[in-house]
């Protein structure tokens, strides 16, 4: 299964700036997922980290292996409209600086899941080599929004 920017943001509450994936290749919902993220100069980021040698926050990586993690959970029907929050992060390692122009292929794995908390493997590649490594917990939990769909 497949998914596009618009599939992305019916499962994931993300919103610019702060939508990291911008497709999925791969899911199989609650499972696994390989998701693409294209660095690119225009991004706000690079007006400070590092003007004249930009590089790609390690954090950031972080958060697009997360919200792809999240769509591994979320596409699973007992998860269907809730959130996926990050409950823990272990044992990341950063191999190598990510800079525009590269294309994040990321992907995420479910090794356990335990009622409404997951624990799962993600990497991150460009070009074939590993740029990240690690290991993140979420914690999925009800929506809560007022009535004019607000969270």
């Amino acid at each position: 299964m497949t998914l596009n920017i618009q599939e992305i943001q019916k499962i994931l509450p993300h919103r610019w700036p702060f939508l990291l994936v911008d497709r999925i290749d791969e899911l199989e919902p609650g499972v696994r997922a390989v998701g693409i993220k294209n660095v690119t100069i225009n991004e706000t980021v690079f007006q400070g980290h590092f003007p004249g040698q930009p590089v790609f926050p390690g954090v950031l990586i972080v958060e697009a292996l997360a919200q792809v993690g999240g769509i591994v959970l979320l596409s699973l029907p007992q998860f269907k409209g809730r959130l996926g929050f990050l409950a823990a992060i272990e044992n990341f390692r950063f191999r190598k600086p990510v800079s525009p122009g590269d294309t994040l292929k990321l992907e995420f794995r479910i090794t356990r899941l335990h009622r409404n908390i997951a624990w799962g493997e993600g990497k991150a590649e460009v070009d074939g080599k590993m740029v990240a490594e690690g290991q993140l917990t979420f914690a999925v939990m009800k929506e809560t929004t007022d009535e004019t769909g607000q969270h």
